[in-house]
């Protein structure tokens, strides 16, 4: 396996990856569950739109995991030189490829970008229906902070 840049041609297949890899553990999922689809659009086209913006903020902070040519996971960084808190948006591996170290090695590889970029700490954000994440981000070292709720109302 090799992790590299993020390439331009890799926004789709990272899109891709995204849809999947937030079934079930996507605060837009919990929107549509309880408010049907928005606008036309369903959580993953909303959650798509994250690699965009993830791009956009910070396209050489985004790392992909590749391995014999097929692109098999990511991780996308944010910086905030202001406060040295770096910021891991988004996150996921494939399936199929899950339980392979995939995921170690790119948060691995994203936090070491971030201290390389001179951040002092590491932020990354998950739902405690996330049952994966809220056991393994503890045990790569990271420590919670606080709990949040999310609240949607419909404006008429």
């Amino acid at each position: 396996m090799t992790i590299r840049r993020f390439r331009e041609s890799d926004r789709e297949i990272l899109k891709e990856i995204t849809a999947e890899s937030f079934d079930g553990v996507s605060i837009d999922q919990n929107i549509e569950r309880k408010f049907g689809l928005i606008c036309g659009t369903d959580w993953q086209w909303r959650k798509k739109r994250h690699i965009d913006w993830d791009v956009e903020a910070n396209a050489e902070g985004i790392l992909v995991a590749e391995e014999g040519g097929e692109v098999v996971g990511y991780i996308t960084t944010r910086l905030d030189k202001s406060t040295g808190i770096g910021w891991i948006p988004n996150l996921a591996v494939a399936a199929g490829w899950r339980g392979k170290g995939i995921g170690a090695a790119i948060v691995e590889a994203g936090l070491r970008y971030l201290k390389d970029a001179g951040m002092k700490y590491a932020k990354i954000e998950t739902l405690d229906q996330n049952e994966a994440g809220t056991k393994w981000y503890p045990r790569l070292g990271f420590k919670e902070v606080a709990r949040q709720i999310h609240y949607l109302m419909e404006l008429e």
